[in-house]
């Protein structure tokens, strides 16, 4: 059984989980570990970088040991990450200097108004493809070397190591060797030109970072080092890396220009590959890359909806009309279908393409009428309406371009109920693809760690290999839709608070 197998490590926001798949790319085996959450203050979020690095560790094992198998047989390991968390280490000891800042955290606000107010966010729109938002890593930096004492000194003096996760987990299982991105990581920091693909002096200049403290940034197929053999009982090669979400859209070969594809978690990620020209958009959206393999990059439209699954624990936490998500569409059937009710769940704000971080929840076409079950038939809906939303956006800005393609790839936790993906079938008037394996993210790192090892097939085969589990095909008349986008739209209009 010698090194037919891969390890892919998939480290996310609440959990650090590792699958191993074998040669036929299905997974075998699974470890998964929770860590804790961290907030300081409100707006706040951090995780101890010692916890990232010791669940990832340990669930590695545990899916190992779980195949049955030694570190002789794993050909390579894949890594996915949560992208834009920052951490900032000390290169001789590997020790960091700082919590790690979470994607979620908005302290770093102010740096960002002071960026637009000094007209700086259309050159950061231009080269990065993204916009000038705490969400992304570059603001994070420049924050830690500023508040803690010395560090900004001594980065300056090539003593200190930026990364994020995937970076942070390479370096330790390195021991220092490597100080190594991908592509697709580097593109969520502000600081990377997505067209030359290189670091940029002048937005690390503007907003705070030293050049010497930035990563390698290489292939996400290609050569990270080798896991030092203490690890798992044998040294394995590192040939795979990619932000979780690019992962997906990877897992799910979406490698032709406009292929789409959707993850539903706790918010929804949306991505559609835009071929090796980034299209600029017009409907806030983030341009970013989708893959660098043999030095040739893919771009991607991005869009984030910032409440999906979390929908659904409010109406078990919050509301507290079910005690679980499988009976959330159940109670959903049995709404009165004559009744249009709407909830725009802005409980964070909006997401793309609206970018309204002051917008709050509301519902909308409440009567005496109206109980647990059509609210909650309005809130699985209402991840239907945000991801029509989304793909309008995405298909008018690829509109010049391309054709964009009419069916919609789906996975995470989600869609595992049949009621919610009929409904955005027939929301977006578009299939809606359920692949057999549902662990996208974690098969797109282990499909880039295999194929660099030589042991995956290439694009074109592992597209072959995709597997549809269901297809949900649209069924609700034309005229029909269009009167709940109406209302859709009409209800977000009321929730916006900016023009």
């Amino acid at each position: 059984m010698s090194q037919t197998h891969i390890l892919a490590i998939d480290q996310g926001t609440t959990s650090s989980r590792a699958i191993v798949f074998g040669p036929e790319m299905a997974p075998v085996a699974t470890g998964q570990q929770e860590f804790a959450q961290h907030f300081p203050r409100s707006g706040w979020v951090q995780h101890d970088p010692e916890d990232l690095w010791a669940t990832s560790l340990a669930t590695a094992r545990e899916a190992i040991e779980r195949a049955g198998l030694r570190a002789g047989d794993i050909a390579a390991i894949g890594i996915t990450n949560q992208r834009e968390t920052t951490l900032v280490w000390d290169r001789k000891t590997g020790r960091a200097i700082h919590p790690a800042i979470v994607w979620q955290d908005r302290r770093t606000a102010e740096i960002c108004a002071r960026l637009r107010a000094e007209g700086a966010e259309p050159m950061i729109r231009e080269r990065t493809g993204l916009l000038c938002d705490p969400y992304f890593s570059g603001t994070k930096i420049a924050w830690i070397l500023d508040a803690v004492e010395g560090a900004r000194a001594r980065a300056e003096a090539g003593e200190l190591a930026f990364g994020t996760v995937d970076s942070w987990l390479i370096w330790r299982m390195t021991d220092g060797a490597v100080h190594a991105t991908d592509a697709t990581n580097a593109a969520r920091t502000l600081l990377y030109d997505i067209r030359s693909g290189a670091w940029d002096p002048e937005l690390c200049a503007l907003i705070g970072v030293p050049m010497a403290m930035l990563p390698e940034v290489r292939d996400s197929a290609g050569d990270f080092g080798t896991a030092r053999a203490d690890l798992f009982g044998g040294a394995i090669p590192i040939r795979g890396v990619a932000g979780d979400q690019q992962a997906a859209a990877i897992g799910q070969a979406c490698f032709r220009p406009g292929m789409l594809k959707s993850t539903y978690g706790t918010g929804c990620f949306a991505l559609m590959n835009t071929g090796e020209t980034p299209v600029v958009s017009r409907n806030r959206l983030l341009t970013t890359v989708a893959y660098q393999l043999g030095g040739r990059r893919a771009y991607a439209l991005e869009g984030a909806i910032f409440v999906a699954g979390a929908v659904v624990q409010w109406l078990r936490d919050g509301l507290g009309i079910i005690r679980s998500a499988a009976e959330t569409a159940g109670l959903a059937d049995r709404a009165d279908p004559e009744q249009a009710v709407y909830l725009v769940p802005a409980f964070t704000g909006l997401g793309a393409p609206h970018w309204d971080p002051d917008a709050r929840g509301a519902l909308f076409g409440l009567s005496r009428g109206t109980g647990p079950a059509e609210i909650a038939r309005a809130a699985l809906e209402s991840v239907g309406y945000q991801t029509a939303d989304l793909l309008a956006a995405m298909q008018a800005d690829a509109a010049g371009a391309f054709g964009a393609e009419t069916v919609l790839r789906v996975d995470g936790g989600m869609t595992a109920s049949d009621w919610t993906m009929q409904f955005l079938a027939d929301i977006l008037g578009a299939p809606v693809d359920r692949p057999v394996v549902q662990e996208t993210t974690a098969l797109g790192a282990a499909w880039l760690a295999g194929m660099a090892a030589g042991i995956y097939p290439g694009t074109e085969g592992f597209a072959e290999a995709w597997a549809l589990d269901r297809r949900f095909e649209p069924a609700m008349p034309a005229a029909a839709r269009e009167a709940r986008l109406a209302g859709w739209r009409d209800a977000v209009r009321r929730t916006l608070t900016t023009g």
